[in-house]
């Protein structure tokens, strides 16, 4: 239990840039008291001391903001991050190294007994508000972005956003020297979020324009063809979109609608 306590302290400094002390840390993080007095109240649960381990997690719902079933299953580890309105459910599964923000529910889908919360591989990042709901996995080393909703299950190392969730990414192949160079950070990204994370929107509209073009070039050589062939095409010719420079554009700021 101590060296648990150790390690739960440890994973602090490495994901919240704010932290100060192992005093400040012990004495101030609802989310790390969240999780001690959880691996206390499902020790009981597991000895079948099943009020006593309601009511335990009861008080740490009324000192924290944080409501962990006494029955989840939590890794090595786990960092909840502010942590008021996270919910996480009897059946739910989460591996080491994770990391939920505040207002992250792992729920479920269904009022039957058995399996119905999500299991979380290693490496799992959760953003602030999103809701991870019914028996689903959610691979080692995905993301998933603030406020979404998730109901199907995520493979490893994607980013997923949106209600429903959709996949927007997926992580990055990296070299051993690469990722000693950030192994200071674990993989995580703050928030389920990445700097580089595509705009699906952006996406969505250099996708649109690169079509735009694709038809322009194709009627360019039409009206070639058909000039070739003795019938004279003369209407003004359009101009040409360039498409990915547009949309950069808008999403840098440079242009406005």
């Amino acid at each position: 239990m101590f060296n648990r306590l150790k390690e739960d302290i440890a994973c602090v400094f490495e994901r919240d840039p704010a932290a100060q002390s192992v005093f400040e840390v012990i004495t101030t993080y609802p989310g790390v008291h969240a999780v001690l007095i959880h691996r206390i109240s499902h020790s009981l649960w597991i000895a079948r001391f099943l009020w006593l381990a309601r009511f335990i997690a009861y008080i740490s719902r009324w000192l924290t903001g944080i409501e962990i079933h006494p029955g989840a299953q939590i890794g090595r580890r786990f960092f909840i991050d502010h942590g008021m309105g996270v919910v996480i459910g009897e059946t739910a599964v989460i591996g080491d190294d994770c990391t939920l923000y505040h207002g992250v529910t792992l729920g479920g889908t269904s009022w039957d007994k058995g399996k119905r919360h999500p299991t979380l591989h290693n490496g799992v990042v959760i953003g602030a508000g999103a809701k991870v709901l019914g028996p689903i996995e959610i691979g080692a080393g995905a993301r998933v972005g603030s406020n979404s909703v998730v109901l199907k299950p995520v493979p490893a190392g994607a980013t997923v956003v949106g209600i429903p969730g959709h996949i927007i990414g997926t992580a990055s192949k990296t070299t051993d020297a690469e990722r000693d160079k950030i192994a200071n950070k674990m993989g995580f990204d703050a928030y389920g979020t990445t700097a580089d994370m595509p705009d699906p929107v952006a996406y969505a509209i250099n996708r649109m324009l690169d079509h735009i073009n694709a038809l322009d070039k194709q009627i360019e050589t039409m009206k070639k063809a058909l000039n070739d062939a003795g019938i004279n095409c003369s209407e003004t010719p359009l101009g040409t979109l360039k498409g990915c420079e547009i949309a950069d554009s808008y999403v840098k700021g440079e242009k406005t609608v």
